[in-house]
Order: C-alpha cells, then sequence, then structure tokens
C-alpha cells in the first residue's frame, strides 16, 4: 500500500513541474521619443508668443483679424477651434504676442485648453 501512496505522490509531482512556466527574458520594449519641440507643452507656452510661432505650431490660421492694435489669430483642427488674441507690449513697441487665448469645440461646447493644443499641433500638416 505505501508503495501505490509514494508512487501517486511521485506521479502527481512530476505534474506539477511540467506546470510552472520556465523564466523567459523579457521582451524589448522601444521607449517612445520626445516629442517635437514644436508641440505646446501647456497653455503658458503659447502665450507671450508671436504670430510666427503660432503659425510654426499650428500652421497657416484660418482666420487673421486685426482691429486697431490687436490682432486675433484662429485655428480649427478636426475637434476644436483655438482663438489667439495677440497684443503689443505695453510700451507698443516689438511685435504683438498672445496675451489671451480660448479653446472649444466645433459646437461651442468647452474643451481642456491644453488638449485643443496638443490635437493642433498633432493635426499640423508636415513639411511647413
Amino acid at each position: 500500500m505505501r508503495f501505490w501512496v509514494l508512487a501517486g505522490a511521485v506521479a502527481l509531482g512530476g505534474c506539477g513541474a511540467e506546470m510552472i512556466p520556465e523564466a523567459r527574458p523579457a521582451a524589448h520594449v522601444p521607449v517612445p521619443s520626445a516629442a517635437p519641440a514644436a508641440a505646446p507643452a501647456s497653455v503658458t507656452a503659447v502665450k507671450g508668443q508671436p504670430a510666427a510661432r503660432l503659425i510654426a505650431q499650428f500652421g497657416q490660421p484660418t482666420l487673421d483679424a486685426a482691429e486697431g492694435p490687436a490682432r486675433k489669430l484662429q485655428f480649427a483642427g478636426p475637434i476644436c477651434v483655438l482663438d489667439t488674441y495677440l497684443y503689443p507690449p505695453s510700451n507698443a513697441r516689438g511685435e504683438p504676442v498672445v496675451t489671451y487665448l480660448e479653446t472649444r469645440q466645433h459646437d461651442g461646447r468647452p474643451i481642456d485648453q491644453a488638449s485643443c493644443l496638443a490635437a493642433l499641433a498633432a493635426g499640423r500638416p508636415s513639411g511647413r
């Protein structure tokens, strides 16, 4: 009887060894490269920028309107619209820069500003 108990334990012990997976080295996972420098990191990266920098980041504006010393540049992408308002420095010398910006979805509903800026920068046609 002891023989059968011992034989059963050996048989079961052998089954358990087959169920343990053998160790394998981890697969190589590439690290994504950094975002392009043209993509704004945040809203604060857009404020204070001149028109040329905005165009470099987002492409040609869909609207470019001037009223007195102020200038409005509007950029539209598939998911949102960005309105930037540029004013000359307080000493009236130098190039106008973004002092205020708004973002919205095409239907007017709000959208997170950073998300909109990232989407517009990512959707910018390459080669410009």
